[in-house]
Protein backbone atom coordinates (compact mmCIF):
# COMPACT_ATOMS: atom_id res chain seq x y z
CA UNK A 1 0.00 0.00 0.00
CA UNK A 2 1.02 3.53 -0.82
CA UNK A 3 2.58 5.04 2.28
CA UNK A 4 1.01 8.84 3.23
CA UNK A 5 1.80 11.01 5.61
CA UNK A 6 -0.29 11.55 7.88
CA UNK A 7 0.03 15.16 9.14
CA UNK A 8 -1.31 16.36 5.31
CA UNK A 9 -3.50 14.50 5.54
CA UNK A 10 -4.65 15.07 8.60
CA UNK A 11 -4.33 19.25 7.72
CA UNK A 12 -6.16 18.02 4.72
CA UNK A 13 -8.87 17.01 6.56
CA UNK A 14 -8.99 20.11 8.91
CA UNK A 15 -9.46 22.15 6.06
CA UNK A 16 -11.60 20.63 4.02
CA UNK A 17 -13.76 20.46 7.10
CA UNK A 18 -13.73 24.43 7.54
CA UNK A 19 -14.71 25.06 4.40
CA UNK A 20 -17.78 23.13 4.56
CA UNK A 21 -18.61 24.93 7.66
CA UNK A 22 -18.36 28.58 6.33
CA UNK A 23 -19.92 27.37 3.01
CA UNK A 24 -23.36 26.71 5.63
CA UNK A 25 -24.86 30.22 4.68
CA UNK A 26 -26.11 30.23 8.59
CA UNK A 27 -22.90 29.95 10.01
CA UNK A 28 -21.38 32.52 7.73
CA UNK A 29 -23.57 35.25 8.86
CA UNK A 30 -23.73 34.70 12.13
CA UNK A 31 -20.08 34.82 12.55
CA UNK A 32 -18.41 36.56 9.76
CA UNK A 33 -15.51 37.67 11.53
CA UNK A 34 -14.24 34.16 12.37
CA UNK A 35 -15.41 33.13 8.77
CA UNK A 36 -13.18 35.98 7.25
CA UNK A 37 -10.53 34.57 9.31
CA UNK A 38 -10.90 31.04 8.16
CA UNK A 39 -10.85 32.59 4.63
CA UNK A 40 -7.42 34.18 5.20
CA UNK A 41 -5.89 30.79 5.57
CA UNK A 42 -8.12 27.66 4.85
CA UNK A 43 -7.45 27.41 0.78
CA UNK A 44 -3.95 29.00 0.67
CA UNK A 45 -3.07 26.48 2.92
CA UNK A 46 -4.78 24.13 0.61
CA UNK A 47 -3.10 24.84 -2.47
CA UNK A 48 0.05 25.17 -0.68
CA UNK A 49 -0.45 21.22 0.18
CA UNK A 50 -1.90 20.70 -3.37
CA UNK A 51 1.77 22.03 -4.87
CA UNK A 52 3.86 20.36 -2.74
CA UNK A 53 2.06 16.75 -3.59
CA UNK A 54 1.69 17.10 -7.21
CA UNK A 55 3.36 14.81 -8.52
CA UNK A 56 5.42 16.22 -12.18
CA UNK A 57 7.55 13.40 -12.48
CA UNK A 58 5.42 11.21 -15.47
CA UNK A 59 5.43 11.29 -18.59
CA UNK A 60 2.96 13.63 -20.93
CA UNK A 61 0.63 11.19 -21.28
CA UNK A 62 0.37 9.99 -17.46
CA UNK A 63 0.17 13.58 -16.79
CA UNK A 64 -3.01 14.47 -18.68
CA UNK A 65 -4.31 11.56 -18.07
CA UNK A 66 -4.45 12.85 -14.52
CA UNK A 67 -5.79 16.49 -15.23
CA UNK A 68 -8.82 14.69 -17.13
CA UNK A 69 -10.28 13.15 -14.32
CA UNK A 70 -10.00 15.77 -12.31
CA UNK A 71 -11.68 17.83 -15.19
CA UNK A 72 -14.58 15.85 -15.92
CA UNK A 73 -15.88 15.30 -12.04
CA UNK A 74 -15.28 19.15 -11.96
CA UNK A 75 -16.93 19.42 -15.55
CA UNK A 76 -20.15 17.61 -14.22
CA UNK A 77 -20.32 18.76 -10.73
CA UNK A 78 -19.82 22.76 -12.01
CA UNK A 79 -22.21 22.66 -14.99
CA UNK A 80 -24.92 21.44 -12.08
CA UNK A 81 -24.36 24.30 -9.76
CA UNK A 82 -24.29 26.41 -13.13
CA UNK A 83 -28.09 25.37 -13.70
CA UNK A 84 -28.91 25.65 -9.87
CA UNK A 85 -27.36 28.26 -9.57
CA UNK A 86 -29.76 30.15 -12.30
CA UNK A 87 -32.99 28.72 -10.51
CA UNK A 88 -32.09 28.76 -7.06
CA UNK A 89 -32.02 31.79 -4.99
CA UNK A 90 -28.11 32.04 -4.37
CA UNK A 91 -25.62 34.31 -4.00
CA UNK A 92 -23.77 33.34 -7.01
CA UNK A 93 -26.69 33.82 -8.64
CA UNK A 94 -26.94 32.84 -13.11
CA UNK A 95 -29.60 35.54 -14.74
CA UNK A 96 -29.91 33.72 -17.49
CA UNK A 97 -28.66 30.10 -18.93
CA UNK A 98 -26.69 29.82 -22.50
CA UNK A 99 -24.11 28.28 -24.14
CA UNK A 100 -21.56 31.04 -23.73
CA UNK A 101 -22.40 31.60 -20.52
CA UNK A 102 -21.55 27.99 -19.21
CA UNK A 103 -18.46 27.62 -21.26
CA UNK A 104 -17.55 30.59 -19.89
CA UNK A 105 -18.34 29.13 -16.41
CA UNK A 106 -16.59 26.26 -16.87
CA UNK A 107 -13.41 27.35 -18.39
CA UNK A 108 -12.93 30.52 -17.08
CA UNK A 109 -14.79 31.69 -13.81
CA UNK A 110 -15.95 28.57 -12.05
CA UNK A 111 -18.84 29.38 -9.55
CA UNK A 112 -18.93 27.48 -5.94
CA UNK A 113 -16.09 25.78 -4.63
CA UNK A 114 -15.23 24.21 -8.02
CA UNK A 115 -13.02 26.91 -8.43
CA UNK A 116 -10.13 25.12 -6.08
CA UNK A 117 -10.29 22.14 -8.71
CA UNK A 118 -10.25 25.03 -11.80
CA UNK A 119 -7.22 26.59 -10.51
CA UNK A 120 -5.80 23.23 -9.48
CA UNK A 121 -5.98 22.17 -13.03
CA UNK A 122 -4.36 25.83 -14.45
CA UNK A 123 -1.75 25.75 -12.09
CA UNK A 124 -0.99 22.30 -12.20
CA UNK A 125 -0.43 22.39 -16.36
CA UNK A 126 1.82 25.43 -16.01
CA UNK A 127 3.83 23.72 -13.09
CA UNK A 128 4.61 20.72 -15.64
CA UNK A 129 5.03 22.52 -18.87
CA UNK A 130 7.71 24.72 -16.85
CA UNK A 131 9.29 22.53 -15.08
CA UNK A 132 10.17 20.61 -18.29
CA UNK A 133 11.48 23.91 -19.77
CA UNK A 134 13.59 24.60 -17.03
CA UNK A 135 14.67 20.71 -15.91
CA UNK A 136 18.23 21.25 -17.46
CA UNK A 137 18.94 24.45 -15.84
CA UNK A 138 21.37 24.36 -12.73
CA UNK A 139 19.55 27.57 -11.38
CA UNK A 140 17.48 27.20 -8.52
CA UNK A 141 15.65 30.40 -9.14
CA UNK A 142 15.06 29.89 -12.55
CA UNK A 143 11.93 27.17 -12.21
CA UNK A 144 10.07 29.90 -9.83
CA UNK A 145 10.85 33.29 -11.16
CA UNK A 146 9.68 31.54 -14.89
CA UNK A 147 6.75 30.17 -13.07
CA UNK A 148 5.79 33.09 -11.11
CA UNK A 149 5.87 35.37 -14.22
CA UNK A 150 3.44 32.82 -16.31
CA UNK A 151 0.62 32.74 -13.00
CA UNK A 152 0.81 36.57 -13.15
CA UNK A 153 0.23 36.90 -17.23
CA UNK A 154 -2.45 33.78 -16.49
CA UNK A 155 -3.69 36.47 -13.83
CA UNK A 156 -3.61 39.38 -15.30
CA UNK A 157 -3.51 39.14 -18.96
CA UNK A 158 -5.91 35.74 -19.08
CA UNK A 159 -8.00 36.75 -16.20
CA UNK A 160 -8.06 32.69 -15.69
CA UNK A 161 -6.68 31.93 -12.54
CA UNK A 162 -5.91 34.54 -9.23
CA UNK A 163 -2.42 35.25 -8.64
CA UNK A 164 -2.42 34.86 -4.61
CA UNK A 165 -3.97 31.81 -5.08
CA UNK A 166 -1.55 30.89 -7.96
CA UNK A 167 1.19 32.18 -5.32
CA UNK A 168 0.48 29.63 -2.71
CA UNK A 169 0.03 26.57 -5.33
CA UNK A 170 4.02 28.07 -6.20
CA UNK A 171 5.16 27.90 -3.03
CA UNK A 172 4.22 24.70 -2.63
CA UNK A 173 5.84 23.61 -5.74
CA UNK A 174 8.86 24.90 -4.86
CA UNK A 175 9.30 23.22 -1.23
CA UNK A 176 8.37 19.80 -3.57
CA UNK A 177 10.72 20.40 -6.34
CA UNK A 178 14.03 21.26 -3.94
CA UNK A 179 13.15 18.97 -1.23
CA UNK A 180 11.99 20.80 1.78
CA UNK A 181 9.95 18.38 4.44
CA UNK A 182 6.37 20.08 4.64
CA UNK A 183 6.84 19.90 8.79
CA UNK A 184 10.32 21.06 8.49
CA UNK A 185 9.24 24.10 6.67
CA UNK A 186 5.77 24.57 8.60
CA UNK A 187 7.21 23.68 12.43
CA UNK A 188 4.90 22.37 14.63
CA UNK A 189 4.81 25.00 17.13
CA UNK A 190 2.42 26.23 20.68
CA UNK A 191 3.66 29.69 20.90
CA UNK A 192 2.31 30.29 17.51
CA UNK A 193 -0.82 30.61 18.55
CA UNK A 194 0.12 33.81 20.22
CA UNK A 195 1.41 35.95 17.13
CA UNK A 196 -1.91 34.07 15.43
CA UNK A 197 -4.32 35.35 17.82
CA UNK A 198 -2.53 38.83 17.83
CA UNK A 199 -2.82 39.36 13.67
CA UNK A 200 -5.95 38.00 13.51
CA UNK A 201 -7.16 40.99 16.26
CA UNK A 202 -7.04 43.23 13.25
CA UNK A 203 -9.29 43.20 10.43
CA UNK A 204 -6.40 44.42 7.99
CA UNK A 205 -4.73 41.42 7.99
CA UNK A 206 -7.61 39.38 7.26
CA UNK A 207 -6.37 39.05 3.39
CA UNK A 208 -4.77 36.23 2.10
CA UNK A 209 -2.64 38.59 -0.32
CA UNK A 210 -0.89 40.83 2.34
CA UNK A 211 1.99 40.23 4.83
CA UNK A 212 -0.57 39.69 8.07
CA UNK A 213 -2.33 36.77 6.07
CA UNK A 214 0.56 35.58 4.78
CA UNK A 215 1.42 35.29 8.16
CA UNK A 216 -1.87 34.11 9.33
CA UNK A 217 -1.32 31.44 7.15
CA UNK A 218 1.68 30.05 8.40
CA UNK A 219 0.98 29.85 11.70
CA UNK A 220 -2.56 28.98 11.09
CA UNK A 221 -0.35 25.47 9.39
CA UNK A 222 1.99 25.71 12.30
CA UNK A 223 -1.01 25.51 14.88
CA UNK A 224 -2.70 22.83 13.83
CA UNK A 225 0.15 20.92 13.04
CA UNK A 226 0.99 21.42 17.05
CA UNK A 227 -2.92 19.90 17.58
CA UNK A 228 -2.05 17.03 15.58
CA UNK A 229 0.00 15.56 18.35
CA UNK A 230 -2.44 15.54 20.85
CA UNK A 231 -5.05 14.02 18.68
CA UNK A 232 -5.72 10.06 20.12
CA UNK A 233 -4.22 7.15 17.82
CA UNK A 234 -7.93 6.18 16.89
CA UNK A 235 -9.05 10.17 15.58
CA UNK A 236 -5.32 10.21 13.65
CA UNK A 237 -6.63 7.51 11.82
CA UNK A 238 -10.07 8.89 11.23
CA UNK A 239 -8.48 12.52 10.30
CA UNK A 240 -6.29 10.71 7.71
CA UNK A 241 -8.76 8.70 6.17
CA UNK A 242 -10.88 12.02 5.42
CA UNK A 243 -7.95 13.61 4.57
CA UNK A 244 -7.37 11.48 1.94
CA UNK A 245 -11.29 11.67 0.13
CA UNK A 246 -10.98 15.72 -0.01
CA UNK A 247 -11.97 15.34 -3.20
CA UNK A 248 -15.16 13.50 -2.59
CA UNK A 249 -15.95 16.31 0.31
CA UNK A 250 -15.28 19.20 -2.60
CA UNK A 251 -17.04 17.18 -4.87
CA UNK A 252 -20.19 16.40 -3.27
CA UNK A 253 -20.53 19.26 -0.27
CA UNK A 254 -22.31 21.56 -2.52
CA UNK A 255 -24.90 19.42 -2.63
CA UNK A 256 -25.54 18.78 1.27
CA UNK A 257 -24.80 22.55 2.07
CA UNK A 258 -27.64 23.73 0.51
CA UNK A 259 -30.04 21.05 1.24
CA UNK A 260 -29.27 21.13 4.46
CA UNK A 261 -30.19 24.60 4.97
CA UNK A 262 -34.05 24.43 6.51
CA UNK A 263 -32.22 22.59 9.30
CA UNK A 264 -31.19 26.45 10.38
CA UNK A 265 -35.05 27.04 10.83
CA UNK A 266 -35.13 23.90 13.11
CA UNK A 267 -32.56 24.76 15.39
CA UNK A 268 -33.47 27.86 16.06
CA UNK A 269 -33.43 27.45 19.79
CA UNK A 270 -30.18 27.40 19.80
CA UNK A 271 -28.70 30.92 19.52
CA UNK A 272 -24.65 29.48 19.52
CA UNK A 273 -25.57 27.84 15.97
CA UNK A 274 -23.57 25.06 17.36
CA UNK A 275 -26.39 22.32 16.77
CA UNK A 276 -26.86 23.36 13.59
CA UNK A 277 -23.51 23.25 12.59
CA UNK A 278 -22.20 20.21 13.80
CA UNK A 279 -25.27 18.56 12.31
CA UNK A 280 -24.94 19.73 8.97
CA UNK A 281 -21.65 18.78 9.07
CA UNK A 282 -22.09 15.34 9.47
CA UNK A 283 -25.04 14.93 7.13
CA UNK A 284 -22.30 16.77 4.22
CA UNK A 285 -19.34 14.53 5.28
CA UNK A 286 -21.74 11.48 5.64
CA UNK A 287 -23.78 11.85 2.22
CA UNK A 288 -20.71 12.68 0.26
CA UNK A 289 -19.69 9.36 1.14
CA UNK A 290 -22.61 7.65 0.85
CA UNK A 291 -23.10 9.07 -2.84
CA UNK A 292 -18.99 7.87 -3.58
CA UNK A 293 -19.84 4.71 -2.36
CA UNK A 294 -23.27 4.45 -4.13
CA UNK A 295 -21.05 5.47 -7.41
CA UNK A 296 -19.05 2.66 -6.46
CA UNK A 297 -21.52 -0.22 -6.15
CA UNK A 298 -23.05 0.96 -9.13
CA UNK A 299 -19.26 0.52 -11.22
CA UNK A 300 -19.96 4.28 -12.55
CA UNK A 301 -16.38 5.24 -10.97
CA UNK A 302 -14.03 4.25 -13.99
CA UNK A 303 -16.04 6.81 -15.83
CA UNK A 304 -16.68 9.46 -13.09
CA UNK A 305 -13.51 9.15 -11.15
CA UNK A 306 -11.54 7.47 -13.52
CA UNK A 307 -10.54 4.64 -11.04
CA UNK A 308 -11.99 1.44 -10.60
CA UNK A 309 -13.51 2.32 -6.78
CA UNK A 310 -12.86 5.73 -5.00
CA UNK A 311 -13.20 4.75 -1.63
CA UNK A 312 -10.09 3.06 0.03
CA UNK A 313 -10.49 0.16 2.71
CA UNK A 314 -11.04 2.48 6.03
CA UNK A 315 -6.74 1.42 7.94
CA UNK A 316 -6.57 -1.29 9.64
CA UNK A 317 -3.74 -2.28 12.32
CA UNK A 318 -1.18 -3.51 9.16
CA UNK A 319 -1.89 -0.39 7.10
CA UNK A 320 1.23 2.33 6.67
CA UNK A 321 0.55 5.34 7.28
CA UNK A 322 3.64 7.96 8.21
CA UNK A 323 4.37 10.43 10.61
CA UNK A 324 7.20 13.42 8.86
Amino acid sequence: MKQRIKEIDYLKCTFILLMIVFHLVYIGDKYPYAKQLVYTFHMPAFLIISGYLMNINKSLRAFLHTMVWIFIPYAIMESGYIVMSAILPVRERVEELSFGIWIEKLLLHPLGPYWYLHTLMVCGITYFAVDRLTRKSRDPLVLPIILSLIYAAESMRLDIVSLPNALYFAMGCVMQRYGLRFTSFFRPSVWSVIPFTILACFPENLNKSVPGGIAITYLAVSLTLTLFRFLPARMKTICAYIGSHTLVLLIFSPVFTITVKPLAGMFGFDPSGMLFLFTALAITVTGCFALAWVIDRLHLSPFFWGKQTMLQPFPGRNDKLTEK
